[in-house]
Parts: C-alpha cells; structure tokens; sequence
C-alpha cells in the first residue's frame, strides 16, 4: 500500500507540471502590462484526478484485466461465404451515396481517402515492420505532382495520377536508400526529418510551389474527358449536357464518392495480392527477423525498397485525388500530425490487418465528426484512447490471424 500511495503521489507531481504551463497559467492584462496568473484549481484538481487514478482506479483495472478471460472464437466463414460478403459490402458500399445527404457522403469520402493511406503505410509498418513517421511526405508528393502539372503544363486528372504514384513511389525508393541499415528508433526519426524536410521545401520554393499559400484552382477529375461542372470551357461539353441531366453539386460530390471507392478497392485488391505473393513472404521475413531473412537468401536492401516504394505508390495516388476533391493544396494540410493519425490507423486497427485498418479508419474519421461539440479535446481524447488501446488490446481491433503449427508433447 505504501508503494502505491507513493507511486500516485509521483503520478499527481508530474501532472502538476504537465497541466501548470499549459492549462493552469492564464494571461491577464492590468492597463498596459501583462501577466500571467497561475489557476490553481485546475492545476489542484488535475493532480487529484490522478492521484485518485493512480491509487485506486489503477490498481482496480489491472486485477480486473489479469483475470482470465473465455476466448470466444469468431466463426470460420467459407470462401464462397466471405466472398459473398465482401461482395455485399461492396454493393452497400456503392448505393451508400444514392440515399443519404451531402455531409455524409463528404465524410464518407474522407474516410476512403485514409483507407487508401492506411493500406498504404500498412504495406511499409504492417508487413515490412519499418517504422515511417514521415508517410505524409509522400501524400504531399502526389498532391503536388497533380497540382504542379496541371498548373505549368495544364495536364489534367487522369494525365497526372499515374505520374503522382510515380513520383511518390520514386521519393520511397529514393528514402529507402539512407535508412538501408536503420532500424526501430532511428529508422523512425529519419522518416519524420523527410517528411518535415518535403513540408518545408513546399515552403520555401515559393516561385515553384506557391510557398505557404499553395496551389488554388485545381480541377475536378473529367468523366471520359467530359468535365462535370456547372460550365465547360470552351469548345468541351459538360458531362450533364451530354446525358441531359440537370446540374447538382450532389452529382459531383458522388461521382468523387464512387471514385475514392474504387482507388481503395484497388489499394486493397492490389495488397492483398501482394501480400501472397513472395514479395509479400519477404516483407513479413523482413519483419520477423532481418537476420534470419538474410540467412534465408534474401536481400533485405531489395525488401525493404519495395516495401517503401509500393507503400509510397499508394500515398501519391490518394495526394492526387486530395489535391482534386480540394482543388487547393498548401503545406498545412500535410504536417506531422498527418502522419500521426495514419500510423494511429494502422496501429488502431491491427498491424497487418487491412480488415482491422479500415474500422480503424472508419472510427477515427467518423467519431470526431460526430463529436463536434468536443473538438477543443479531440486531441486529447485521441491520446487517452489509443493508451488505453495499448493497456487493453495492443494488438489492435481486428489483429491479423497467422498462419502457424502447433505440436503437441
């Protein structure tokens, strides 16, 4: 009891002098001087909060968590079974748009979006086991490919999204190169210096990029050429004109809708293949045991730059598609806390699982958008969640279930 009495009163010191700075000291101003007055009830509260937590609540929930849970198995589905459902999500995935409003079909298309990027960094964190702080630098890669060509060379969507996968998947190949013979904590604070370094390029070169205030104007993806908007340029017919519909904004939120579906579909299709084949073996070698990967006749240098560079791939083509669902890119929508919530994603989700990635990426879209009213402590409700995801299930929602042999003595 001692040991715990003093453990929480460590505890209730050190948030003392977390919550002090930040919550507990208010700027006041008398006539011309300013000051700051610190609050002492916050801060007081805020530390019995967590001496209280720290004595009692904790002790609680570790002896209820060390009891032994019943395991209670999923059902195993068929083949012919699980594909029947992945077919029927696919479907409720598709008619989604048709019967619901244009803020959540909006929502709906952001979380597609992370989708893409989860599965993405999936490839590079999941399966390879490489820690990458800095993935966001490839999304603003593709983002401003897209942007650049069509704002000097006048290149359109469709021109440009196979050259934004290009180019991310390039930067991937190329950052593979520094961090050959990196791992863990180091592979991760270079990954985080590339990913600043391309922020603050984006930055600087203002005659190129913009500088701070980016690329504006960026069109709409084209339907067969055939631009859907209000009005066409001249010489080109819209594509309502061509079916003889009438304008909607409805119809253009969709049609972005539809098209973010099917670059997940394709990120999915394409990892899930990947991942059979040997390439695939060799990343989770890679991450079992880079030595044991070596002895095995594998290059790991080759391993690890395919892992980066297909993970990359994914990141330019959701950049693109960003930079054409915004029609305007700036350095601000990719900083760290981008590539934050993509690792929390897949982390959340279950490391190597894309089931798991893609609940992950639905609940922590989808919630903050329904808690409106608590966006000042979204952070902070973010951090406190994903502890608690360590503490109760580190594995992660929907962990991926390996293959493996038991022997019986």
């Amino acid at each position: 009891m001692g040991n715990n009495i003093k453990n929480a009163l460590i505890a209730a010191f050190m948030a003392g002098v977390i919550i002090a700075p930040v919550f507990g000291l208010q700027i006041a101003r008398v006539g011309m001087q300013t000051h700051l007055e610190p609050d002492w009830n916050i801060i007081l509260v805020g530390m019995a909060i967590v001496f209280v937590f720290q004595l009692v609540l904790r002790p609680f929930f570790a002896r209820l968590f060390a009891k032994k849970a019943v395991k209670r198995a999923l059902p195993v589905l068929s083949d012919s079974a699980r594909r029947g459902l992945i077919f029927l999500l696919v479907s409720i995935a598709i008619i989604f748009p048709f019967f619901t409003g244009r803020a959540q079909v909006d929502i709906a298309t952001l979380v597609l979006i992370y989708i893409m990027l989860g599965l993405g960094l999936n490839i590079v964190v999941g399966f390879a086991g490489l820690l990458d702080l800095g993935f966001v630098g490839f999304y603003a890669v593709g983002a401003y490919t897209y942007a650049l060509l069509f704002h000097w060379a006048g290149w359109g969507f469709w021109q440009a999204l196979p050259l934004a996968g290009a180019m991310a998947a390039l930067f991937g190949f190329v950052l593979g190169f520094p961090v050959l013979r990196l791992r863990g904590d180091y592979l991760a604070i270079v990954t985080l210096g590339f990913g600043e370094i391309i922020r603050l390029l984006l930055i600087n070169l203002y005659g190129l990029t913009g500088g701070p205030d980016g690329i504006s104007g960026i069109p709409k993806p084209t339907v067969f050429g055939f631009p859907m908007a209000r009005r066409a340029p001249e010489g080109q017919t819209t594509f309502h004109d061509l079916v003889g519909w009438e304008f909607a904004t409805q119809d253009v939120i969709v049609f972005l809708y539809l098209m973010a579906l099917a670059l997940a579909l394709l990120a999915l299709f394409v990892s899930n293949r990947v991942i059979r084949m040997p390439i695939g073996r060799a990343w989770e070698a890679l991450r079992e045991d880079e030595i044991a990967c070596r002895s095995l006749g594998l290059n790991p240098t080759r391993v690890k730059l395919s892992a980066f560079t297909m993970g990359a791939m994914f990141a330019g083509l959701g950049g693109a598609f960003f930079a054409a669902r915004q029609g305007l890119v700036n350095p601000e929508s990719f900083t760290f806390m981008e590539s934050a919530l993509i690792l929390a994603i897949v982390v959340l989700g279950g490391m190597g699982s894309q089931v798991g990635v893609i609940l992950a990426a639905i609940v922590l879209t989808v919630v903050p958008e329904i808690a409106r009213e608590f966006a000042e402590y979204r952070m902070l409700i973010f951090g406190l969640v994903m502890v608690l995801m360590m503490m109760w299930r580190p594995q992660g929602l929907l962990p991926v279930k390996r293959p493996h042999v038991e022997l019986k003595v």
